[in-house]
């Protein structure tokens, strides 16, 4: 890699990518990029089924506080999820998905129509 090629590590995904790279991954590879992690793959599914509050999705994903944080925030950056304050007492802060979050609703359709067709068989094959 020579110098002038910036180096982009995403350590919660555990991958390295040149600038050079990202722009010739396939849109497959991109799209897991933004999603794929475990976390934000729970978040995107709670939230397919409505609006949360940050401890209901704790309790609904497993994740702890600060992973959750994280993986919410990342959401927000990457345009997936909302954030929306209450300011009557107590405040609470709720999280739901936005139209590109919302959009993926057929991609997790799809996903367990494969997964039931598919991993029960493997389970089976083991």
């Amino acid at each position: 890699m020579s110098s002038d090629q910036s180096l982009e590590t995403d350590q919660r995904a555990g991958t390295v990518t040149t600038d050079q790279d990202a722009g010739s991954l396939c849109p497959v590879v991109r799209s897991i990029e933004q999603i794929g992690s475990q976390w934000r793959l729970a978040v995107l599914h709670e939230l397919q089924k409505d609006e949360h509050r940050f401890n209901e999705l704790k309790r609904a994903t497993g994740a702890n506080a600060r992973t959750l944080s994280r993986v919410l925030e990342d959401l927000g950056d990457l345009g997936f999820v909302d954030r929306r304050i209450e300011e009557d007492a107590p405040i609470a802060t709720y999280y739901s998905l936005t139209p590109k979050g919302r959009s993926l609703e057929p991609v997790f359709d799809e996903i367990e129509c494969w997964a039931g067709s598919w991993l029960e068989e493997s389970s089976d094959d083991e």
